[in-house]
């Protein structure tokens, strides 16, 4: 399956089964770049936040990870000034695969995201399970792996001061 196929296949799915709190939408008629926006859990450090990314799928998907960038500004740990995210499934060492049976239901907090293999020596990425994975660490900040230490930092030693902070950037 060519890489615009394995695109063309997924983006049905997640049209016909959004995934709660997560929009998607091809940028003009390019498949393999996606504007996509999460908004926050209640009860998320950032509730009532609506959070912008770029999404851009790269031309050996779903062998290679995508490149994921913020347009929103956002005060979290795993987040960084430029908008790039800090989460193992981007870094090309970590790759998981999916039967659409296991992820119907679409609830980040119900997926279990592991190293899986494809026909034994393939892996490959899963959009679906990419943007669980985005929107659960945005919805769940931690001090630990993080790419702003200082906001980690704040997080683990002041928690009332990172949820202040986090507030006060989401209202702006």
């Amino acid at each position: 399956m060519t890489a615009l196929r394995r695109i063309q296949r997924e983006l049905k799915d997640i049209t016909t089964a959004p995934i709660p709190g997560i929009t998607v939408e091809p940028k003009e008629d390019n498949l393999f770049e996606w504007k996509c926006t999460i908004e926050a859990d209640p009860d998320s450090p950032y509730k009532k936040g609506k959070f912008n990314f770029d999404l851009v799928l790269p031309s050996n998907f779903p062998f290679k990870a995508p490149t994921v960038t913020f347009t929103t500004k956002i005060y979290h740990p795993g987040i960084n000034e430029e908008g790039a995210i800090c989460v193992p499934i981007l870094r090309d060492e970590v790759r998981i695969s999916f039967t659409p049976a296991e992820f119907s239901s679409h609830s980040a907090n119900q997926h279990t995201v592991e190293a899986c293999s494809f026909n034994s020596h393939r892996q490959v990425y899963s959009i679906l399970i990419l943007l669980s994975v985005i929107q659960e660490k945005l919805n769940n900040p931690s001090p630990d792996d993080p790419f702003e230490p200082d906001i980690a930092a704040v997080l683990k030693n002041d928690k009332s001061k990172f949820l202040a902070t986090a507030k006060e950037w989401t209202k702006k």
